[in-house]
């Protein structure tokens, strides 16, 4: 997935807290406050196996028959845990002329509800293992099991999890097609907006009339080991309070060692063509890595981004902090 722009300093996390408030015979009566939602326990096996089925399939990279297939198995199991699903299809135009058979994935859970929230990520993997340490290998398709596979298994699991117990919005999941189909390392002349294709499709062709949502959340990249969530920059400004309110969900479910209190770098990914298309405040949950010449893990875009790398307790840490958002806060 995308191309990292820069690092910039880190932020402070601020926060809240409401004291509690005893009630006496002659105490004035107090608002009681709303009771909390009770959460669903995210799965962090079912998520793993949700990614395991993709990459099964092969490389999910459009025109090729294990996208088809794999495209195919989303949809039924969005169907499956009650979503109104459509399936937008586009031919779309690759940074060298390639026509690429596109397909964006929509589960609309309660579609009737005003008050919506968009879930996404996207769906294909790479053409390219541009970053391999072996340059043979650079114009190999991989398997794309944390980048593409771990944002939807999970919301694959979030999705099982809405239809079983609804929490009360209307939640929207896409997962968008020719992400990653952007130019590679191996070629000289970069093209503009080449990456997210599927996004900025459907941000100028939404599956709705003049469809918004409160807000957005990507997930890019949240099945690797000992992986770090930084407050990517182009969240911070476009919905800088979502992603204080996301961080300070993971901080209450102890998951402060995965969604880490600093600034990260600029990404260009999915959300950026949801903020400017739709005008959707979103943000970016994804694994970044201040140590490293990419700013990602070092298996990104290489022959190793494989189940080896994909852990439940990162799945699980994602995942739950997720659903914490949406059923309580």
């Amino acid at each position: 997935m995308i191309r990292l722009f820069f690092a910039l300093l880190s932020f402070a996390l601020l926060s809240c807290g409401a004291k509690g408030t005893k009630e006496t015979g002659n105490m004035p009566e107090i608002k009681k406050q709303p009771i909390a939602s009770a959460v669903p326990d995210f799965n962090a096996d079912s998520a793993y196996a949700y990614v395991a089925n993709q990459v099964a399939f092969g490389p999910r990279v459009p025109n090729t028959a294990a996208h088809k297939a794999c495209g195919d198995y989303l949809a039924s199991e969005l169907k499956r845990f009650g979503a109104k699903v459509y399936q937008q299809e586009a031919i779309l135009t690759a940074y060298d002329g390639t026509k690429l058979e596109a397909r964006n994935i929509i589960g609309s859970f309660d579609p009737e509800n005003s008050k919506r929230v968009l879930l996404f990520a996207h769906w294909d993997s790479r053409p390219y293992s541009d970053h391999d340490p072996d340059p043979s290998k650079h114009r190999t398709p991989l398997d794309g099991a944390d980048d593409g596979g771990s944002g939807v298994g999970a919301l694959l699991e979030i999705a099982r999890q809405i239809g079983q117990k609804a929490p009360g919005i209307g939640i929207d999941i896409i997962f968008f097609d020719a992400e990653d189909y952007g130019t590679p390392e191996f070629v000289t002349d970069y093209t503009p907006d080449s990456w997210c294709l599927g996004t900025q499709f459907w941000a100028k062709n939404p599956h709705v009339p003049n469809y918004t949502a409160e807000y957005g959340i990507l997930l890019d990249m949240v099945g690797g080991k000992n992986a770090t969530f930084f407050k990517e920059q182009q969240s911070l400004r476009a919905a800088a309070p979502i992603v204080e309110m996301v961080w300070s969900a993971a901080r209450d479910l102890g998951y402060g060692k995965y969604f880490i209190n600093a600034a990260g770098g600029a990404i260009t990914d999915d959300h950026q063509y949801v903020i400017s298309g739709r005008n959707i405040p979103s943000i970016d949950i994804i694994n970044y890595d201040p140590e490293s010449k990419t700013g990602f893990a070092s298996y990104w875009h290489t022959q190793k981004d494989n189940m080896e790398n994909i852990d439940r307790e990162t799945l699980k840490a994602a995942g739950q902090t997720v659903l914490e958002v949406i059923y309580n806060r």
